[in-house]
């Protein structure tokens, strides 16, 4: 978790590593966080169903195509909650932006979803810097004590 005036996580969530990320795939996942009053900014595939409630005024920003109150999913499987979506023309091709976001602009909702980069800059710093090439132990607790340290050698480099 980043707050958007770092360029570094200042929160870790370890999970097994069985468990994937399926992201905007997943509108469970959507309702889930919106419940429990997390935010979130993600994109559609390009194939995702969506029902549109209303339209908002899209401002001027020449990449940012409209701005949507949706539902999504199909009538057998449709999300609970209600989200926004933004479609922006990304360099030729439309990227779908969803989130349950409304009060902000849709600009902002861009930029939120361009700043993912910075978590991933972060990460290969980390792959980078943070070499584990094998484990010592074999116990969760084992591997996530070396994670831990290995974190904690990042963190040194970071305040020096």
């Amino acid at each position: 978790m980043m707050d958007k005036d770092t360029t570094y996580p200042d929160q870790l969530t370890m999970t097994p590593a069985k468990e994937h990320d399926r992201g905007y795939l997943d509108y469970e996942r959507f309702d889930r966080m919106t419940d429990d009053g997390y935010f979130f900014v993600s994109r559609l595939k390009k194939n995702a169903a969506t029902r549109e409630i209303c339209t908002f005024n899209a401002g001027e920003e020449k990449n940012i195509l409209s701005d949507k109150m949706v539902w999504i999913g199909t009538p057998q499987k449709l999300a609970e909650n209600v989200f926004r979506v933004v479609p922006e023309d990304g360099h030729g091709e439309v990227l779908r932006l969803i989130t349950n976001r409304f009060d902000i602009s849709p600009k902002e909702v861009s930029d939120i979803y361009r700043s993912r980069w910075e978590i991933e800059l972060f990460f290969k710093w980390l792959k980078q810097h943070v070499n584990i090439k094998t484990f010592y132990g074999e116990s969760e607790n084992a591997v996530k004590n070396q994670v831990y340290t290995a974190l904690t050698h990042c963190l040194h480099v970071f305040i020096q």
